[in-house]
């Protein structure tokens, strides 16, 4: 398979980076990668789309090789938001295919609202909108999030390569050779072994999130052809009720369910690669 080349986007207050696959004249299609992970995440769904697209696969802010917000400030889903359309514009992106996973596929969701007319086809794996709240955890979230921060951690230097993978595996559950190429771009080389590139702020919780209502209306202005794709069974955080309720409020929206884990696109890439090409 092609491997990818290495872009990076200025934005008036940011770098970003990302990773690409395919021609430089096909049609665009821009992907966005899920919480702690990074372009890496679609290394193995990427070429496969790639006789079709130019696909773009960004690092969001904070996550791999792209820059980290500047101090004081914190990682909310309308600055990724921000971000993404900055990218499309420096890209000189009028109208394109926009893939997200999981927190990708949220910050998709409300990229396609903020500006429909620019969204070609919206496809979503494991994810349509944001992370809700039904009010009975918001007061302890919000002092949660807001209680005094700890004293700095000392980032943890792994040994090697492959001790970073364990860690990964240990604590997602995702097995080390899918998780292998988002580790190796999620690392950097320091004194004594490996360190994480991430910002350690994406770890903060949020002191509020919208109300499953908000969602709803947000979602109403999506105007894209939307595509999504749930695990079967349904990832926790993603229940069937709620998730078919919020599809109900896209216009044009078809679901599809797929047999596997949360990564769906690491662990069944050519299925997802089927899916994502059927949806013209």
């Amino acid at each position: 398979m092609s491997e990818p080349r290495e872009l990076r986007i200025d934005l008036p207050t940011l770098r970003l980076a990302a990773l690409t696959w395919g021609d430089d004249d096909a049609p665009p299609l821009l992907a966005l990668h899920g919480w702690l992970d990074n372009a890496a995440s679609f290394a193995r769904l990427a070429p496969r789309l790639a006789a079709r697209y130019r696909v773009i696969a960004l690092d969001l802010p904070g996550h791999g090789h792209s820059d980290h917000l500047g101090d004081g400030a914190s990682y909310h889903w309308p600055d990724y938001v921000r971000a993404v359309l900055g990218a499309a514009d420096a890209l000189g992106l009028a109208r394109y295919v926009l893939l997200g996973h999981s927190l990708g596929a949220g910050i998709a969701s409300m990229v396609a609202a903020a500006r429909p007319g620019r969204i070609e086809r919206l496809l979503l794996i494991e994810g349509l909108g944001l992370l809700g709240d039904d009010g009975t955890q918001t007061l302890q979230r919000f002092r949660d999030a807001l209680a005094a921060e700890p004293a700095g951690k000392r980032l943890r230097t792994f040994a090697s390569i492959e001790q970073a993978i364990s860690a990964r595996t240990l604590a997602s559950g995702l097995p080390a050779s899918q998780a292998r190429p988002i580790i190796e771009r999620a690392l950097r080389e320091a004194d004594g072994g490996w360190q994480w590139r991430s910002d350690p702020r994406i770890n903060r919780p949020t002191p509020l999130r919208l109300a499953e209502g908000q969602i709803h209306a947000l979602l109403a202005g999506i105007d894209a052809p939307t595509r999504l794709l749930l695990a079967e069974p349904a990832t926790s955080y993603l229940p069937s009720g709620p998730m078919q309720r919020r599809a109900e409020c896209v216009r044009d929206i078809r679901v599809t369910h797929l047999a596997g884990g949360h990564h769906l696109h690491l662990e069944h890439a050519q299925a997802v690669a089927d899916w994502a090409l059927r949806a013209d």
